[in-house]
């Protein structure tokens, strides 16, 4: 491929030391980009790392470095169609997605491009969109895996003033029709939105650095998800909720869920966590969507959690 592929700094959210980029090659031979980043102290394991829809590899540069202090290498990956990774569409803006095979079977092109720099054991982490996908992948059979950590993850979808179910009929028909790379709905708030009327994160100044990071690097942006996203997404869901997969993952599960959620229906985590054998629940009150970019008092859950897990599997 052509040279590897940056890291955008910022002043708030320097690279995180010894990490690197690089392209690796997904399903269909989509360029995509993930980056590496090696444990500060003698390693215990590594922790692959999956964001959410929008989020590129640069937003979880905090997450990388308290984990590389906790002596885990770190593997993060932009999904197709986000970040600095192929996008899908003409219009780049947009965020799109044509059923979960793709994804899954870039997760095992990752896995393959770093498992020799991955010391042993793992641990999959994931948020939102990543985490229902990091699940699916587990379900469909991955099993070099200790044990999987996910923060409110995409098991169930909140569809505002819209019934579910005609949500549900809505994507489909305009799957079929050849309208499912229009935008379900654009954006009402650009991405540069006022702190006080964010959904996502009570914490300010993590908010706004999110935010000079994209507007350092602009391609990182992301917008409005396209119906044969919305397609996908209640597919993966399903997925996980009826599926024989969940039932059939071995390793330690926990899900933290955000008490204030707003974009993930927590009733439908809770269902699908229960369907795992070894599977915890814990609700994080007065949480927004994002617990990783949360203020330190309503992440602290999330790190007892992250550590008791590692405790028991590295």
């Amino acid at each position: 491929m052509a040279s590897e592929p940056p890291l955008i700094a910022t002043p708030g959210a320097p690279i995180p030391a010894g990490g690197a980029a690089e392209w690796f090659a997904g399903a269909g031979g989509a360029r995509l980009r993930a980056a590496l980043f090696p444990a500060q102290t003698p390693p215990r394991g590594s922790v692959v790392v999956s964001p959410g829809r929008t989020e590129p590899i640069e937003k979880y540069f905090e997450v990388v470095e308290i984990l590389t202090a906790r002596g885990f290498a770190v593997l993060v990956h932009d999904w197709r169609g986000q970040g600095l990774s192929q996008r899908l569409l003409a219009d780049r803006s947009l965020g799109h997605a044509a059923g979960s095979r793709d994804f899954l079977t870039d997760y095992a092109a990752l896995i393959a491009a770093f498992e020799a720099r991955l010391p042993k054991p793992w641990i999959a982490l994931g948020h939102s969109m990543g985490g229902c996908l990091t699940l699916l992948v587990l379900a469909s059979g991955e099993r070099r895996f200790a044990g999987a950590i996910l923060s409110a993850p995409m098991l169930g979808i909140r569809t505002g003033t819209v019934p579910p179910a005609l949500a549900r009929i809505l994507a489909a028909a305009q799957r079929w029709t050849g309208r499912g790379g229009s935008p379900v709905q654009r954006d009402r708030a650009p991405p540069a939105a006022a702190f006080e009327v964010n959904i996502l994160t009570h914490d300010r100044a993590r908010y706004e650095r999110s935010l000079a990071q994209l507007a350092a690097c602009p391609d990182l942006a992301l917008g409005a998800p396209t119906w044969s996203w919305l397609d996908f997404a209640f597919s993966a869901v399903d997925a996980l909720a009826h599926g024989a997969g969940a039932p059939r993952i071995a390793i330690p599960l926990t899900v933290l869920a955000a008490g204030e959620d707003a974009l993930v229906d927590n009733a439908a985590s809770r269902r699908v966590t229960a369907r795992v054998p070894g599977g915890r629940f814990v609700e994080i009150d007065g949480a927004y969507h994002e617990i990783l970019q949360e203020t330190d008092a309503l992440q602290a859950p999330f790190w007892r959690e992250f550590d008791a897990l590692a405790d028991r599997v590295a």
